[in-house]
């Protein structure tokens, strides 16, 4: 029997989906002071484990001293896979600006590049005052002049993502320091009436964000072995390095497609290096690409993230999307494990499917139903004693002898 849609119902959930509207519009506005702090929560759970062994494990009396050996630790295997990646492609780029230089000069019979640059100059002297005293000059220096500011002011954007940077490790030290006592009193925050539905909730959010953790990483991890291999297999440049990189990326999902333009630089590189067809190169690493991805959206990821989220791929996709235009970055983090989450509860308390399913009761037979045998030990016989005759102890005296 459907329930009754009351006007106090209604209010009801008008107040929570108004809530709700709200603080995805104040996460919104304050996603750039919120973001430092949400990354640096993240970092502190993934980083929790390690410091917990360190202390623990490896006896370090001190909590700040395990968080300061763990971010070393990890400072360590960043730079080791930032040692793998960064030297050979500027390597590699170095060896592509060479190569240019040698075809400009073999293509315009220069000895030196810049030599010919200031020949040039001298005889093109008076045209080039001629330029700079003319009005095309100041409308294209007018023009000019606001994208300079915008340059400006996306160098000042860079320099406050690195004091936020720095911001956000200190958010997580000091996270990571009282770690058990944050996890164990936030809840107190609520009203006790309350608790144990957030205290049910978070343990949902726990739960989904280590399924997910652990699925995207072996997703990425196989997606880097692919890319290993596949680009050895073509002979392609930085065949390590790059698989590692896209690896690394797909920690955040579908991000990894961004390594198409360090793929084509590549491509380039080695068409100019070897003399190859730089159309036939670059055919065969979008070739990697598809088939890695092929194997990723057919065989891997149903088989890891189905399993682990519980989640139609093309429903996965959607909600990236969702949560990445509602939130940003933020978004792409916590999309799958609050997608998750956002199902099971409308399922639980909305549609409410699993008060319909009655759980199975054996029907216990007739010789299960028996009265049980009195215990020897016990003063009081339950047995089922038959009704002929009369029990002696209730017989009178005189008939009983």
């Amino acid at each position: 029997m459907q329930e009754k849609i009351t006007f106090d119902r209604f209010i009801r959930w008008a107040g929570v989906a108004a809530l709700v509207v709200f603080v995805l519009a104040a996460v919104n506005y304050l996603s750039n002071v919120l973001l430092p702090f949400f990354i640096a929560w993240f970092l502190a759970y993934l980083l929790y484990p390690t410091v917990k062994f360190v202390q623990y494990r490896m006896h370090v009396r001190s909590r700040a001293l395990s968080i300061i050996i763990t971010l070393i630790a990890v400072i360590a295997v960043v730079g080791l896979v930032v040692y793998l990646i960064i030297p050979p492609m500027i390597e590699q780029f170095q060896k592509l600006g060479s190569l240019i230089t040698k075809y400009i000069q073999t293509s315009a019979n220069i000895d030196s590049i810049p030599g010919a640059i200031q020949q040039w100059l001298q005889e093109n002297q008076q045209e080039i005052d001629r330029f700079f005293r003319s009005k095309d000059f100041t409308n294209s220096l007018q023009k000019a002049m606001p994208q300079l500011f915008n340059f400006l002011g996306q160098t000042a954007s860079v320099i406050i993502s690195i004091v936020a940077s720095l911001i956000t490790l200190l958010y997580m030290f000091f996270i990571l320091l009282d770690y058990e006592y944050l996890t164990d009193n936030w809840i107190k925050i609520f009203p006790k009436k309350s608790r144990p539905f957030w205290h049910e909730l978070m343990g949902d959010v726990e739960r989904e964000l280590n399924n997910y953790i652990r699925g995207q990483g072996l997703v990425a991890l196989t997606m880097g072995i692919l890319f290993c291999i596949g680009f050895t297999i073509i002979d392609f440049p930085m065949a390590i390095g790059l698989g590692i990189m896209i690896g690394i990326m797909d920690l955040v999902p579908y991000l990894h497609t961004f390594a198409l333009i360090p793929t084509a630089l590549l491509a380039l590189l080695k068409a100019a290096d070897t003399g190859q067809n730089f159309w036939l190169i670059l055919l065969a690493a979008v070739a990697v690409f598809a088939i890695v991805q092929l194997i990723i959206d057919m065989i891997v990821t149903p088989k890891i993230m189905g399993k682990a989220m519980g989640l139609n791929p093309a429903i996965l996709l959607l909600s990236l999307s969702v949560w990445g235009a509602l939130l940003g970055f933020i978004g792409l983090i916590i999309a799958l494990p609050l997608t998750t989450l956002l199902i099971a509860y409308y399922q639980r308390y909305v549609t409410r499917e699993n008060e319909d399913e009655t759980p199975y009761m054996p029907i216990p037979s007739q010789e299960a139903v028996a009265t049980p045998k009195a215990d020897k030990n016990s003063c009081e016989a339950t047995d089922v004693e038959p009704k002929e005759g009369v029990n002696e102890e209730k017989l009178p005296e005189n008939l009983a002898e």
